[in-house]
């Protein structure tokens, strides 16, 4: 989108092009986006527009550099490959945290995430980011390396019941992981949505099947009224 500005950073000697743009006047806080497996998308972008109309300053994350998919296919293998390796996949997410702090400094800065990005703002969690609060839509919930110590951000998971990328089980164990470390989460399950509820098209621009309207507006309002009363 043309609101949108290319900004290099690096993990290492990995070049990352994140997409970055501003509200007019002082933002109230800083949001990292996270994207799908396939990197941003013209829903993510959107999302991107809504929280800059309501006062953010935002960062679209790279999960890649330059061999980012153009595929569903190569999405896959790509994601597959960079969570073969759960601490360095920390710290190309760390890496974006830092982007969004160099760009806009000295103010609250958050998370959110959408798929394997809803995953990767609760690893930057569990692992202790400095974060006010993180946002997870339709992320997968497990985890190779559990939190074992307090979580500074607050949390909220937006999640589809009929999520086929994640068993109840795993919900279950989400919740008794959080609960171990006492850290402040929230929950909202909505009842027969799938993976993907946020998303209206799929890659190719055809109708997702997944998308629900209703999961996605009452989950967007949730995580506006969570941010509200964190930054409060």
């Amino acid at each position: 989108m043309s609101f949108l500005t290319e900004t290099s950073y690096s993990d290492g000697d990995t070049p990352l092009t994140g997409l970055h743009a501003a509200p007019e006047g002082a933002a109230r806080g800083a949001v990292t986006i996270f994207p799908t497996f396939i990197n941003s998308t013209p829903s993510v972008e959107a999302k991107a527009a809504r929280l800059i109309e309501a006062g953010f300053a935002v960062l679209i994350a790279d999960f890649y550099g330059p061999d980012a998919p153009s595929s569903p296919d190569e999405g896959f293998a790509a994601m597959a490959d960079l969570r073969s390796d759960p601490a360095a996949m920390r710290r190309r997410l760390h890496a974006a945290l830092g982007a969004t702090h160099e760009l806009v400094p000295d103010i609250p800065q958050l998370a959110i995430g959408f798929c394997l990005g809803g995953m990767a703002v609760l690893e930057l969690a569990r692992d202790g980011a400095e974060l006010v609060a993180v946002a997870s839509f339709h992320g997968l919930l497990e985890t190779a390396l559990p939190a074992q110590k307090p979580i500074p951000p607050r949390i909220l998971v937006c999640h589809g019941d009929a999520d086929s990328l994640v068993p109840r089980l795993q919900v279950l164990d989400f919740w008794e992981e959080m609960d171990r470390v006492e850290a402040d989460w929230h929950f909202h399950s909505y009842a027969g949505v799938e993976h993907g509820f946020t998303n209206p098209r799929m890659f190719d621009g055809s109708p997702n099947s997944a998308y629900d309207a209703s999961a996605d507006e009452h989950s967007w309002r949730a995580m506006m009224a969570f941010f509200d009363e964190s930054l409060a």
